[in-house]
């Protein structure tokens, strides 16, 4: 039996959501799309496809007669929104997937620790470079012996950037930083973002570079590529751009690592691109993909896991 999930959030994000869910979803039914803005597109196409909608909010949300049947609420407004949401939706006993940056429950990056947080009411999708990006930091982590620095910068299309994202910048950085410590496994952790206006629009692309010690080349390039076929089972369009690169950090030469000092090891770099499966934007916004599948395979999950619950 199929989990009724209300969207909350009718903009890029959310829309791409309601498509997949309603194309591929064996686990889960649309049951509302929420927005604020009634002439928007999200609620539009919604209501086309027979979803319920409102424009109220999340209070209209609530205010829908079916609103019980309701198990699994995906937040996909803003981190400032979500501050809001997240009391109120946990009040009412529901499961929460955060897909803004406010990081009010832990980090969950599919491949890396969703069977950590199964019983967590608010799950964080962390943002679209963190889903990207973490798992390859994660695969550096698991084969060495100390993970000193990861960075990581996500280029995206402006296209692909909607207000929501784009008034989320400073929590992108700091809430993906974060979980590249927290989830990734490095000591410290840095994330840049860049909105690319090129036209035509540019697919995703990460950059990924870590300074380990201990492990050799084989074993990491090794764990990287099969981090990457694990997470291609959700994002088919996930793959290196090249072959994973590597240079040695003497001790005649140090890297100099704010907060941990000057420190030598093996440098890796882990070039990616993200093609989106066009599900309802073009195949350049690989970060919606990437967002909305990995918040997709979590409520998958969470419903098979509790699905003698109903």
């Amino acid at each position: 039996m199929k989990q009724k999930v209300a969207i909350v959030g009718s903009g890029n994000i959310g829309t791409d959501l309601m498509i997949k869910i309603l194309k591929s979803s064996e686990m889960l039914e649309m049951g509302v799309m929420v927005g604020i803005d009634p002439e928007s597109d999200g609620l539009r196409l919604a209501a086309e496809r027979g979803v319920a909608v409102t424009h109220e909010g999340l209070e209209g949300l609530r205010r829908l007669p079916d609103y019980g049947a309701i198990r699994i609420v995906f937040d996909a407004t803003s981190a400032g929104a979500h501050l809001d949401h997240a009391p109120m939706l946990r009040a009412d006993g529901k499961q929460v997937i955060d897909l803004t940056p406010a990081a009010v429950g832990p980090y969950v990056v599919p491949v890396c620790n969703i069977d950590e947080h199964m019983a967590a009411p608010n799950m964080n999708m962390v943002t679209c470079g963190g889903q990207a990006t973490v798992p390859i930091v994660y695969a550096v982590r698991r084969a060495v012996d100390r993970l000193i620095y990861a960075e990581i910068v996500a280029s995206v299309s402006s296209r692909s950037a909607g207000p929501g994202t784009r008034a989320n910048i400073d929590e992108f950085t700091q809430t993906t930083g974060q979980a590249i410590e927290t989830v990734g496994g490095a000591e410290r952790g840095k994330a840049i973002i860049i909105l690319n206006p090129a036209e035509p629009p540019m697919i995703m692309r990460d950059s990924v570079f870590t300074l380990s010690q201990g492990g050799d080349e084989g074993a990491i390039r090794a764990s990287i590529e099969e981090m990457v076929a694990a997470v291609q089972t959700y994002v088919p369009g996930y793959r290196l751009k090249q072959e994973v690169q590597f240079e040695r950090i003497g001790e005649d030469e140090p890297a100099m690592i704010p907060g941990i000092g000057r420190v030598a090891g093996l440098k890796t770099s882990v070039f990616l691109e993200v093609e989106g499966a066009a599900d309802h934007f073009a195949a350049y916004a690989g970060n919606l993909d990437i967002m909305t599948s990995a918040a997709k395979a979590v409520a998958e999950r969470w419903a098979q896991t509790h699905a003698r619950e109903i």
